[in-house]
């Protein structure tokens, strides 16, 4: 398997996967294929990594700029995450959001934040953070991770795109 940026052939095939990925979870706005279409249609998706395995897409990883009190500083926010189902359990997610992390250490990012599940996220160094903050989300589920000293303070948003369902 190898992990590479996304390329336009596979903007079908990553809509499709991320739409199975999520279609069953319990959690879900079933939204998250449209998120990233508009997050690309945006030109708001800074990392969009594909795992692929010969020819096919396995996985699909998408990180955006987010603000902070309004602000741009350097955070982005990771999501949506997604491997195919038959696929799910045998490291691939994990293996994004390792590539993608250190690909945003490389360019100087100051840090990363996602809404998510703290038990699988925290094995990357992601953890609940009180100083920022996500409207109407339970903190234990807001995360971050900050590459560069303490994090700032204030309420975090997400690019528009992510509206859709209401992040």
């Amino acid at each position: 398997m190898i992990i590479r940026d996304e390329g336009p052939q596979d903007v079908w095939v990553i809509r499709e996967l991320v739409a199975a990925a999520f279609k069953d979870a319990p959690y879900s706005s079933q939204t998250e294929a449209a998120i990233v279409d508009s997050l690309r249609d945006a030109g708001a998706l800074t990392l969009s990594l594909a795992a692929v395995e010969g020819e096919v897409v396995l996985g699909h990883i998408a990180f955006s700029p987010v603000t902070i009190d309004g602000r741009e500083r350097g955070w982005f926010g990771l999501g949506p995450l997604a491997v195919q189902p038959e696929a799910q359990g045998q490291g691939i997610g994990q293996a994004l959001v390792r590539a993608g992390l250190a690909r945003l250490r490389a360019s100087a990012a100051q840090g990363c934040v996602l809404l998510g599940a703290p038990g699988y996220y925290g094995r990357f160094g992601f953890a609940a953070c009180p100083q920022l903050r996500l409207a109407d989300v339970p903190p234990e589920y807001f995360l971050a991770l900050s590459f560069a000293g303490e994090p700032p303070a204030g309420e975090v948003r997400y690019h528009p795109a992510f509206l859709i369902s209401g992040t």
